[in-house]
């Protein structure tokens, strides 16, 4: 018994001096006794008597400033919205602003050693793994293929529910609901070969969706906290919202182990289909390093495209005239019919309404902002001192909505600023980095174009879909991409054609 207590004596002693160490190295680090008017206001969190997202009072912040860079010191974080720096930091310097383990180590219970949390070889090696397959011509058609049966064997149905019972009262559907339930069978299908059904008419829970959403949720709100000492410790004790983090993961985890173990046992490690499991699967010996591979793609997959087709379908709400502009456009490439679903070719001629699309992800990127850790000493192009160790952010958020990047209607919702003689024209990964750029660039970005003009084509060619209150000002939940607080509601309707 004297053992056993001097073995918890000696326990949570180390464990307070741990702490108190930790907390210290972080006090020394992040200077939080800065009384600048930026830490006072993070600090104070006086910033939000004016503004309800801290990604719009960063955006005032970066207009403000000469050079559209800014100091948060308490942070130690150097927020940019200029693109020469941008350009430098995932292209020029590229080797010195690598994720960094502090980044890592926020995901790296969920993500592990999966691509989007890692550097170096192990970066390259996934890398060049995904980009030979990715590229490939079958995957993309076997991608488009499992958008296509979705659409047409769920997404349609449901929506002729939805509005077959309108008939009798306006039944209010949260859009955004429908598409991260969409996305997340597409994306399911796409990497283990796996149909969770989250979109059946009655719109079942699915435990792998909603552990997985607990768990990115979380994660998100770990680097929200003051300090990392902060949800270290309740990791430590197994506490508080780290204790629904474990138990989420491990839901997570367990059940794409059981898929890994099913399809070892049952494919012997060979290709056996077109899922990402089944490409990786011969490739990869080390389960658990497969399975945080393919765990990176089901979040990359999601909630991306997700977060894009909600705040679109706001914008179209509210510009009634690009809604008739996509319908015409889409009338002269397909044809009269709106039953008829368009092959990839004609998805490629829709210039206007892949226009939309990039124009709503500058106001609304589903990332709104991506952080970097600085190796070395160095000096960005705009000439920022960068101190080893740094936090160095970029911020799309922000950069889509500077007059000085976009010209004085840049918070216009306007599609034209992509059309030149006709045809839809690319900017500067480095002036619109939604997709980032560089050799970081996305590897999944034509394979999302292809799902969102899909899903935006066949329902506003079919219905017309209503955003019950288009004029609220969004507030964006916690999370690791964009997601709005309350969802999107909205009425639909068959669409009725003259």
């Amino acid at each position: 018994m004297d053992l056993q207590a001097s073995f918890c004596f000696f326990f949570f002693t180390f464990t307070l001096v741990f702490s108190l160490f930790s907390l210290s190295l972080f006090i020394v680090r992040y200077n939080p006794c800065c009384n600048c008017d930026v830490c006072s206001a993070f600090i104070t969190r006086s910033w939000t008597s004016e503004f309800t997202n801290l990604s719009d009072w960063y955006t005032h912040l970066l207009r403000k400033s000469p050079t559209g860079t800014i100091h948060v010191h308490v942070l130690n974080n150097i927020i940019t919205a200029d693109p020469d720096n941008v350009e430098y930091m995932i292209k020029t310097n590229f080797d010195n602003y690598p994720k960094g383990k502090a980044f890592s180590t926020i995901l790296g219970d969920l993500l592990g050693r999966g691509i989007f949390n890692v550097d170096g070889h192990c970066w390259r090696f996934q890398r060049k793994l995904a980009s030979l397959e990715l590229g490939s011509l079958s995957i993309r058609s076997h991608a488009l293929n499992i958008v296509t049966d979705e659409i047409q064997s769920r997404l349609i149905p449901f929506f002729t529910t939805v509005e077959d019972q309108n008939d009798k009262e306006d039944v209010v559907l949260d859009l955004q609901d429908v598409f991260r339930r969409f996305s997340f069978d597409s994306i399911c299908k796409f990497s283990f070969g796996l149909d969770p059904g989250s979109l059946k008419p009655n719109l079942p829970v699915s435990e792998l969706e909603s552990a997985f959403d607990l768990s990115s949720k979380l994660c998100a709100e770990r680097g929200l906290a003051p300090s990392p000492v902060v949800w270290k410790i309740k990791r430590l004790f197994n506490i508080g919202s780290e204790k629904e983090l474990k138990k989420s993961i491990n839901v997570v985890k367990r059940m794409a182990g059981r898929i890994i173990k099913e399809r070892r046992e049952n494919g012997s490690g060979s290709v056996t289909g077109n899922d990402l499991l089944s490409r990786f699967i011969g490739s990869i010996s080390d389960d658990d390093y497969l399975r945080d591979i393919v765990i990176s793609f089901l979040l990359a997959g999601r909630d991306t495209v997700a977060s894009a087709l909600t705040t679109f379908f706001l914008l179209l709400s509210k510009n009634p005239k690009v809604l008739e502009k996509i319908r015409e456009e889409s009338d002269r490439v397909i044809g009269s019919n709106h039953d008829t679903f368009p092959s990839f070719k004609e998805l490629q001629d829709l210039h206007y309404l892949q226009a939309a699309l990039h124009e709503s992800m500058r106001l609304y990127p589903p990332v709104q902002f991506d952080s970097k850790f600085a190796k070395y000493d160095d000096v960005l192009p705009d000439g920022t001192f960068v101190k080893r160790g740094s936090r160095v952010t970029y911020h799309p958020y922000a950069m889509g909505r500077m007059e000085r990047i976009w010209g004085p209607d840049a918070m216009e919702f306007k599609p034209e600023r992509w059309i030149r003689d006709g045809e839809f024209k690319q900017e500067s990964a480095y002036k619109y980095p939604v997709y980032q750029g560089g050799v970081r660039v996305c590897l999944g970005k034509e394979m999302s174009l292809v799902e969102m003009k899909s899903v935006a084509l066949v329902l506003v060619r079919r219905f017309d879909v209503r955003v019950v209150d288009p004029d609220r000002i969004l507030r964006f939940a916690p999370g690791l991409t964009a997601s709005v607080s309350g969802g999107l509601p909205v009425v639909v309707r068959r669409r009725e054609v003259l």
